[in-house]
C-alpha cells in the first residue's frame, strides 16, 4: 500500500476508533480540517495534536483558512477579511497584517500548512464559479502585491503556504464543486497573465495546488489536477516547480468524483505528477486507494518521497496552547476586519464556503 500519497480528511470534531485504526494502518502524508471538525479552540487544538500520534512521519496538518466566506474558524473566532476586502483597501501593510494573524492563530490551534493564497485571476468576479470574494484581483501585478505580502508574513510566523488552483480556475465558467470547468486558454494565454503570480512568488511558496479545470488546448483527455502535460510537462519541468510540493484539488468534488469511479483518480493524479492526492469526504475509499497506489512504479514513488521529505523539514511545531493568547487574537482579527470592511454584493454561496 501506498497510503503516504494521501492527504485526509477527518469525519467529526473526534476521531472514531475505527477512523483511528485506518489512519494508522494507511499511514497518510497528513489530514485537512473542515467546519466540521471545529467546535472550540480547545477541542480543535486536541484534535490536531491526537492526529499528531496516529502517525510516524511529522503529519501535515492543514486546512483551508484564506479569510472571509472561506474560513473554516468562523464560528469559534472572527474572520479574516476575504483577499477581495484586501485587494479593494489596497494597503500591503494591512495584507501583511492579514498573514500575521493566520499564522498566529493556525499555528495556535495546531495546523502546519494554510491552503493559501488563492492566485487565481479574477477573470469572471459576476459568475458564481467557486471563486467569488476569494481572489486578490484581475491584475497579476496587484495579486503578486498583496497575495505576495499575506503569504510572506503567514510563512514568517511559522504555516506554510500552497497557492491554489493551477493554473488558472479564475477563467472557469461555472463551479468544479458541482461539475468539471472547460477553458480554451492555451499555455501562451496563461502565460501572458494567470501564471505570473505563481512564478513571481516561486521562492515563497511552499506548495501548489493543482485546479479541476479541463484545458482542451493544453491536454483534451485529463483535468489539470489530472494531467500529466500540466503537472509535469508545465508546472514542474517548464516552469521549474520540480521541488515544491504540488497536490491535487479535493478529488471529492463533483468535477472529478462523478468521472472517475474505483479511485482511478487517485492513482491518475499520482502518475501525472502530483505528490499528494487529497479525499476530504469519502474517505471509506482511501484503503482502497492506498491498495491501488501500490502499484506505481517504485521509482515514481520515490521521487514523491524526497518531496515530501523537503517538505517535511519545512513544518513547524504548534505552538504551546494559550487560551489568553487566543483570544487576544480574536480581538485582534476582528480589529483588522473593522478596517478591511467586505465589497461587493452578496451571492448564493460555493459549498467550498460551508464545508
Amino acid at each position: 500500500m501506498n497510503g503516504h500519497l494521501l492527504l485526509l480528511g477527518v469525519r467529526g470534531p473526534e476521531i472514531a476508533p475505527d477512523e483511528a485504526e485506518m489512519f494508522r494502518k494507511l499511514q497518510p502524508a497528513g489530514f485537512i480540517l473542515f467546519g466540521r471538525n471545529i467546535v472550540s479552540a480547545e477541542q480543535t487544538r486536541r484534535l490536531t495534536d491526537e492526529l499528531r500520534t496516529l502517525v510516524l512521519d511529522e503529519p501535515i496538518l492543514a486546512i483551508d483558512q484564506e479569510g472571509g466566506r472561506v474560513t473554516r474558524t468562523k464560528d469559534i473566532a472572527p474572520s479574516l477579511p476575504s483577499a477581495n476586502a484586501f485587494a479593494a483597501k489596497d494597503d500591503p501593510l494591512l495584507s501583511a497584517r492579514g498573514g500575521v494573524l493566520a499564522g498566529d492563530q493556525l499555528r495556535l490551534l495546531g495546523f502546519n500548512l494554510n491552503f493559501a493564497p488563492v492566485l487565481d485571476l479574477d477573470h469572471h468576479p459576476g459568475l458564481q464559479n467557486s471563486l467569488r470574494g476569494r481572489c486578490w484581483g484581475r491584475d497579476p501585478q496587484k495579486v503578486i502585491d498583496h497575495a505576495g505580502q499575506w503569504n510572506r508574513w503567514m510563512r514568517k510566523r511559522g504555516i506554510a503556504s500552497c497557492a491554489k488552483h493551477f493554473p488558472a480556475c479564475g477563467r472557469a465558467l461555472s463551479d468544479p464543486h458541482f461539475d468539471l470547468p472547460s477553458s480554451d486558454a492555451t499555455i501562451t494565454d496563461l502565460l501572458k497573465e494567470d501564471i505570473i503570480p505563481y512564478t513571481a512568488l516561486m521562492p515563497e511558496l511552499d506548495a501548489v495546488m493543482l485546479a479541476h479545470v479541463l484545458f482542451p488546448a493544453i491536454d483534451p483527455d485529463a483535468p489539470s489536477s489530472l494531467s500529466k502535460r500540466m503537472i509535469t510537462g508545465f508546472l514542474r519541468g517548464q516552469l521549474g516547480f520540480d521541488k515544491h510540493l504540488v497536490l491535487t484539488d479535493d478529488l471529492d468534488m463533483g468535477a472529478i468524483a462523478d468521472r472517475y469511479p474505483d479511485n482511478r483518480d487517485v492513482v491518475a493524479a499520482i502518475e501525472a505528477g502530483n505528490d499528494l492526492a487529497m479525499i476530504c469526504h469519502r474517505t471509506e475509499r482511501a484503503e482502497d486507494a492506498a491498495v491501488r497506489l501500490g502499484a506505481l512504479s517504485p521509482f515514481l514513488v520515490a521521487d514523491v518521497e524526497k518531496r515530501l521529505k523537503r517538505f517535511r523539514k519545512k513544518l513547524q511545531p504548534p505552538l504551546k496552547w494559550d487560551a489568553a493568547k487566543w483570544d487576544k487574537l480574536g480581538e485582534e482579527i476582528a480589529e483588522l476586519a473593522a478596517k478591511v470592511p467586505e465589497v461587493g454584493a452578496s451571492l448564493p454561496n460555493s459549498p467550498v464556503a460551508d464545508y
